[in-house]
């Protein structure tokens, strides 16, 4: 069995509005809470970090599905939404919402493109991430899958 560790070093000089700072190696940022929380909004915060590692995961297992399936690609994007619930002052990270984005090249079949419609589902109960929020966070998906031309 394998072990990989992460780690993450947070300054916070006090108090709900003030900003503080994260480095965990790659990621180095100021932290705030956001605006729509009447906060600061400085730097990033934890509702775009968790939005952030749910879609990154989705993509990157999408990505390896479709190369390990030799599909042949010509581009895939991503735009996702989350949505968090506010209910007597109880926030409440509702749900993830991906919207993919993936185009197969001219010479691919209407089987490739089956295959890809399966994979688009797939990569979401693949991802570490999806894995980890399950039952606390609701995941939906609102692919647009195509041939070009």
């Amino acid at each position: 069995m394998a072990e990989h560790h992460f780690h993450l070093k947070a300054d916070w000089p006090g108090g709900r509005n003030n900003v503080g700072y994260i480095d965990a190696g790659k990621l180095k940022t100021e932290i705030s809470i956001p605006k729509e929380m009447n906060g600061p909004d400085i730097g990033t915060n934890p509702d775009e970090m968790l939005l952030g590692a749910a879609s990154t995961c989705y993509i990157i297992t999408l990505a390896a599905m479709i190369e390990r399936a030799g599909l042949p690609l010509k581009e895939m994007g991503l735009t996702s939404e989350g949505i968090v619930d506010v209910t007597d002052g109880i926030f409440t990270y509702q749900k993830i919402i991906h919207r993919p984005k993936v185009v197969l090249k001219k010479d691919a079949s209407k089987d490739d493109l089956v295959r890809l419609d399966r994979l688009v589902k797939k990569a979401e109960t693949s991802c570490m991430i999806s894995k980890a929020i399950k039952g606390n966070v609701e995941l939906s998906l609102e692919a647009d899958t195509s041939i070009t031309g």
